[in-house]
């Protein structure tokens, strides 16, 4: 009986277990939840008909991305500097509207 409570007044007994209890317990009942979550929506995730008739009609492919960009041009641009933190974007804009005009003059 002395050893029964010895080992159960033990650092073991008293934060080991506690702990892989609560992992353990913790582990299966987000598990429970989560399946809980995916249940509800397979009951009710009905899809509008309206929107897959719109999803199946849109014919956005990879392809027709890659002409679009294809007919851009993307060699001539030039590198906008934005305002720092500490400075008001109305004055660095007209900063850099004065530059440009004074360039194109």
């Amino acid at each position: 009986m002395e050893t029964l409570r010895r080992l159960w007044r033990s650092r073991t007994m008293t934060f080991g277990v506690p702990l892989l209890l609560y992992l353990i317990g913790g582990s299966l009942g987000l598990r429970e939840f989560a399946q809980i979550r995916y249940d509800y929506h397979k009951l009710h995730g009905k899809v509008d008909p309206a929107l897959k008739e719109k999803l199946k009609q849109n014919t956005v492919t990879l392809e027709s991305e890659y002409e679009k960009l294809q007919k851009l041009n993307l060699d001539d641009w030039e590198n906008i500097r934005g305002p720092s933190l500490w400075e008001d974007s109305r004055t660095v804009q007209k900063q850099q509207r004065e530059a440009l005009r004074l360039k194109t003059e």
